[in-house]
């Protein structure tokens, strides 16, 4: 493995704006608005504000699939974040999330607005909220917190990490490319060995830590993310592929990854989401233009 001797890091780091990279332009070493910008307000008591990267994803599948099962109280407006044109950043996205990152949702359905931030807070506000995909036993609700906050905790080594010197950094490095896809694999076969083991990751029920994990490894082992299934083998992980596919039938989980989604198929994007008639008489080929 070759070395690069170029860089050596300064006493103080200072910011350097043209660091290259794809989201260069947006990225900066303090938080806060950048711009003031009011948020929109639709019909629905739940208000999402997201982009259908594998993090907003998990949300807009939890949405489907609750409504699915009939709980009329999950319909929502989903408004679509622009990351890479910093909207992230406006006035209104801060008030909800101080860290401006998607996904971030409003419950108005209360006296007093509740806003939740983080994936996985979300997916746990949302599974209490309406007493489903987390189970009631104590022993498979604590599997199932276990593999959600394992996701919340490694899914940055497969984006921030692996994702973003294989994909986006403005140069190819041998070194970081090779410590995080070591990383990602160790993390696949993480995963392969837990559903040798039971159909879902907390067991035999299909949970909010699927629904988590899915949109990351799920998507890899699809190949959705960052053209890298074949660089990584993603086909050697039968238990991980059997999972994989499984989910992937659910016809909620085939709505809720089209909403915010702004690449792609244009047969697989619902850029806003405001009632399930926005799916309507197109839902059916988008989806058959998917599988």
């Amino acid at each position: 493995m070759s070395h690069s001797a170029d860089y050596t890091p300064p006493k103080i780091w200072t910011w350097d704006k043209e660091n290259g990279g794809r989201f260069a332009s947006i990225n900066r070493p303090i938080a806060g608005a950048t711009h003031e910008k009011e948020l929109p307000v639709g019909v629905h008591p739940l208000q999402l504000y997201s982009l259908a990267t594998p993090n907003g994803q998990k949300v807009t599948i939890m949405l489907e699939e609750l409504l699915a099962l009939g709980h009329q109280g999950a319909e929502y407006d989903a408004w679509l974040i622009r990351i890479g044109e910093g909207e992230q950043f406006g006035s209104g996205f801060v008030a909800v999330n101080p860290n401006s990152k998607i996904p971030a949702l409003m419950d108005r359905s209360g006296p007093t607005p509740v806003r939740v931030f983080e994936s996985g807070a979300i997916l746990l506000y949302l599974a209490e909220k309406f007493g489903a995909f987390l189970p009631v036993d104590v022993s498979a609700r604590a599997e199932c917190l276990s593999w959600l906050f394992w996701q919340m905790g490694s899914a940055p080594y497969l984006g921030g990490g692996f994702g973003h010197f294989y994909a986006y950094a403005p140069s190819k490095m041998e070194y970081p490319i090779n410590r995080f896809a070591m990383e990602v694999k160790r993390q696949l076969d993480v995963l392969d060995r837990r559903l040798a083991e039971s159909a879902y990751l907390a067991g035999d029920q299909y949970t909010i830590a699927d629904i988590a994990v899915w949109p990351w490894y799920g998507g890899l082992a699809k190949g959705f993310l960052y053209e890298a299934a074949e660089f990584l083998q993603v086909q050697d992980y039968k238990n991980l592929q059997r999972w994989t596919e499984t989910i992937w039938q659910r016809p909620a989980v085939q709505r809720g990854r089209m909403v915010n989604r702004v690449s792609g198929d244009p047969a697989s994007q619902l850029h806003e989401r405001h009632d399930a008639a926005d799916f309507d008489s197109k839902t059916q080929d988008k989806l058959a233009a998917r599988g």
